[in-house]
C-alpha cells in the first residue's frame, strides 16, 4: 500500500494465504488457487493489506512454508495489516525457540503479530518420529512462553521438557503477542482456551451450527473460571469462490474437503461436529486414489488433483460450510457464521485478490 493511501479495514474479516500445499515453483495450472508459491504467499499478504482485510494467516508445512519466514517477509513488505500463524505446532519448536520466533517478529514489526499453535494430528506426527501434545502440555508450552517474554527465567522439568534455566538476555517493549489456539473447541479444547489462550481459529469446513456449538463451549469453559468469554478473539475459517467457476470451486471446496476427511481421526471429529453421514469418510477413503497410498491425501496432492475423489463428498455439505457462489450469495453464507457468534471470518483458499469484489460487498452489506 503506497505511503498515503487510505484503505477502510474490515474489522472482522482476514484471509489465509497458501491455504494448503506449497510448490517451489508456479506449475503448469488453470487456475491460480491450483498452486501457490512462497514468494506469491508474500504478494498475497501485501494484496490483502491493499484490499482492507484485518490481518493475514498461513498454515505451516514441514518442507518449503515455514511460517516465520513467509510472514518475515510478508510484514517487512506491508505496514498495517497484521499476520499470524495458523498453526505452528509445538513439537517442531523448543519452547525458548517459538518464544523467539514471536519475539523477533514484535521487534523487526511492531506488535502486529499473532502466534497461533495448534496439536496437529497422529497421522502428521507418526512419520515425523514426534507424538500430538496432550491438551496439559500445550497449557505449560503456553505459560513457559509468556514467563520468557515477560523477561522471567524459567526453571522447568515435565512433559514439554527439562529447562533448569531457560530466560531472553533481551526483552521486547510493548504488549506480549496474542497467543491464538487452532481447534474444533470441543470440552477439552475448549478448557484450554479459557485459561491459556487470547484467540481461536475455528478449521474450515464447519457448519455454522457446529460454530455455534463451538461458541457456546467457549462461553461456558470461561464461565467456569470466571474470565470474560469476550475476551477471547473466535475466528471461523471458511472456503470462499465468489463468482468463480464450477471446476475451481469444486477444487476449493471439494477437493479440500477431500484432504480433511481423509486424515484418521480428523475426519470422524469433522463429520460428528457437523452431524454428518460417517459412511461418506469410508467411501472417500477406499476409493481408488487413496486407498493405495499409505499417506494421507494432503501430502500427496493439490487439491485440484483430487476432483474424482471429491465427487464422493455431498455438495449440500459444502453449500452449508462455505461460501460459494456469486458474491451476493457469499456475503449471505458468511454472516451466517458471524451469527452463530464468530467474531471474525478468515477467507481460506481462494486468494485475496479472488476476494476483492467480496469484501467490497462484504463492507457495505445490511445486517438485519
Amino acid at each position: 500500500m503506497s505511503e498515503g493511501e487510505h484503505v477502510d479495514v474490515v474489522d472482522d474479516l482476514s484471509a489465509y494465504v497458501i491455504s494448503g500445499a506449497v510448490s517451489a515453483v508456479q506449475g503448469d495450472v488453470d487456475y491460480e488457487s491450483d498452486m501457490r508459491t512462497p514468494a506469491q504467499g508474500i504478494d498475497d499478504v501485501v494484496e490483502a493489506e491493499r484490499l482492507g482485510f484485518r490481518a493475514a494467516f498461513l498454515s505451516e508445512r514441514w518442507d518449503i512454508k515455514q511460517a516465520d519466514v513467509i510472514l518475515s517477509g510478508a510484514a517487512a513488505r506491508t505496514s498495517r495489516i497484521e499476520v499470524g500463524t495458523a498453526m505452528v505446532c509445538p513439537p517442531t519448536r523448543q519452547p525458548w525457540l517459538m518464544a523467539a520466533l514471536a519475539a523477533t517478529m514484535q521487534a523487526c514489526y511492531g506488535p502486529r503479530f499473532t502466534l497461533g499453535l495448534g496439536r496437529g494430528t497422529d497421522a502428521i506426527w507418526h512419520g515425523m518420529g514426534l507424538r500430538m501434545p496432550t491438551f496439559a502440555e500445550m497449557a505449560d508450552y503456553v505459560d513457559i512462553l509468556r514467563r520468557l517474554w515477560r523477561g522471567e527465567t524459567v526453571s522447568y522439568d515435565g512433559p514439554v521438557g527439562r529447562f533448569p534455566s531457560l530466560a531472553f538476555s533481551e526483552i521486547v517493549p510493548g504488549p506480549p503477542p496474542p497467543v491464538w489456539f487452532g481447534t474444533f473447541a470441543r470440552k477439552k479444547g475448549a478448557e484450554l482456551l479459557a485459561s491459556s489462550f487470547d484467540g481461536v481459529l475455528l478449521p474450515p469446513v464447519l457448519t455454522p451450527e457446529a460454530t455455534a456449538k463451538a461458541v457456546e463451549r467457549i462461553r461456558l469453559a470461561c464461565e467456569r473460571v470466571d474470565r470474560d468469554p469476550a475476551e477471547i478473539r473466535i475466528c471461523q475459517a471458511v472456503i470462499t469462490a465468489p463468482d468463480l467457476d464450477d471446476i475451481e470451486t469444486r477444487s476449493l471446496a471439494h477437493g479440500r474437503a477431500v484432504g480433511y476427511l481423509q486424515y484418521p481421526g480428523y475426519g470422524e471429529t469433522l463429520v460428528e461436529e457437523n452431524g454428518w453421514d460417517v459412511s461418506v469418510v469410508h467411501e472417500l477413503r477406499a476409493h481408488r486414489q487413496l486407498a493405495a497410498n499409505e499417506k494421507v491425501a494432503d501430502r500427496l496432492f493439490h487439491r485440484h488433483q483430487l476432483l474424482e475423489p471429491a465427487k464422493i463428498v455431498p455438495d449440500e455439505w459444502m453449500i452449508d460450510t462455505c461460501a460459494i457462489g456469486t458474491v451476493d450469495e457469499c456475503v449471505t453464507s458468511l454472516q451466517r457464521f458471524r451469527d452463530a457468534g464468530a467474531d471474525e471470518i478468515a477467507t481460506y483458499g481462494s486468494t485475496p485478490a479472488q476476494n476483492a469484489k467480496l469484501i467490497e460487498a462484504w463492507k457495505t452489506r445490511s445486517i438485519a
